[in-house]
């Protein structure tokens, strides 16, 4: 692994020195100002015969796991006529930190792979891709996504209320997603080139998440219930056997992070997921542990969390997947909490000198709502 951060980081000075100017199809832009309407007419205009894009507009820096940028595009008269896309979402690693990370955990090239093979596979709402590439050896990348701004009602905050409806689109999407690529269907096959969650866990221990997370729950105590804050040595021994339990149930592919900012509100209380940087293949009891102690308010989730684990389970069955019942779903939903509590309380850091990756608003939210729901719920006592 150093090897491969020097390599990178080698790779990285030379872009700086002498950038990329994107041409063909196949080559990625080391960075946004580089490119160019000859490129983007080659990777948007290819079924379009005579389309060209004659211009494009860069829209504001936004970084962060990824360099995301908006462009404005505008075609020729041929590809106006062809309805191509004049507004694109795009997230690359131009950022050598991006890059090291990509290639450290394999995030990169799951979501393009997601993008590229599964995505069509699949009747959800999630974004469309119309490009995405990655150079296995600098990791630097770039995915170009329908810009939905227009589209959406909101994209969800800790804040946004989720209702009952919407929560049971969010279910529905997600037994769906499961469900097709399930143990035992065509599909699964396909799930060969992802990494395990269990492997993706593996890697983050490397970047300090055994100390990180340990530390940020006992920063966050004033939303942790004092019952649950008071097992404090309990909780990462349970982690770890939480995981492992992940590793050996039946598999299918997985978001791996569905709190409620990568979800977002379409008309009539659709909800779409989007932000698939982490999936890969792992049991579906942590997808639907994260998502609904992220998304619903503490009175909402105990009100509703049973039917809801009811609809799901109802849900895989009618889309195909056999032999999952109540009782077995409700377990693997309380203990699956603690991996989601765990993505958590490693971004909350006042006492650790270094900057919070989330606002620390989000982050205490969301660990209360993960905290109290393993209270709530005797998450400990299952292990």
């Amino acid at each position: 692994m150093p090897n491969m951060g020097a390599k990178v980081a080698a790779a990285y000075r030379k872009e700086q020195e002498r950038p990329i100017i994107p041409v063909e199809a196949s080559d990625i832009p080391s960075s946004y100002e580089v490119i160019t309407p000859e490129w983007l007419t080659e990777v948007l205009c290819h079924d379009a015969p005579g389309a060209k894009v004659v211009s494009l507009t860069l829209g504001d820096v936004d970084n962060g796991t990824s360099n995301r940028r908006k462009i404005g595009v505008e075609y020729n008269r041929a590809g106006n006529s062809a309805g191509l896309p004049n507004r694109l979402f795009c997230k690359a690693s131009h950022d050598l930190a991006i890059r090291l990370g990509f290639g450290h955990t394999g995030s990169g090239s799951s979501e393009i792979y997601f993008y590229d093979r599964l995505r069509p596979q699949l009747d959800i709402e999630a974004p469309n891709c119309y490009y995405g590439n990655l150079d296995t050896e600098t990791f630097n990348s770039i995915l170009i996504l329908g810009d939905i701004s227009d589209e959406v009602e909101s994209f969800c905050t800790h804040e946004t209320h989720i209702s009952r409806a919407r929560a049971e689109s969010q279910i529905l999407l997600l037994a769906k997603m499961h469900a097709r690529f399930h143990e035992g269907n065509e599909a699964h096959k396909e799930l060969s080139a992802l990494p395990t969650w269990f492997d993706f866990f593996q890697t983050t221990l490397d970047f300090g998440l055994r100390e990180g997370s340990n530390q940020g729950f006992l920063d966050a105590q004033e939303v942790i219930p004092p019952s649950l804050y008071g097992r404090f040595e309990e909780i990462w021994p349970a982690t770890l056997e939480s995981i492992a339990e992940n590793k050996s149930l039946p598999k299918t592919f997985t978001h791996n992070d569905v709190h409620l900012k990568n979800w977002y509100v379409m008309p009539g209380d659709r909800m779409g997921l989007a932000d698939w940087q982490c999936c890969g293949v792992g049991h579906w009891g942590r997808d639907l542990a994260y998502t609904l102690s992220t998304a619903l308010t503490v009175e909402n989730r105990r009100a509703w969390e049973e039917d809801l684990v009811r609809y799901y389970v109802e849900e895989l069955s009618a889309e195909g997947v056999g032999g999952v019942n109540f009782d077995d779903a409700w377990k693997h939903y309380r203990k699956q909490l603690l991996s989601s509590l765990t993505w958590w309380t490693i971004t909350y850091r006042p006492t650790a000198g270094m900057p919070d990756m989330q606002p620390a608003d989000v982050t205490l939210e969301f660990i209360r709502r993960i905290s109290t729901a393993m209270d709530d719920l005797g998450t400990l006592d299952l292990f």
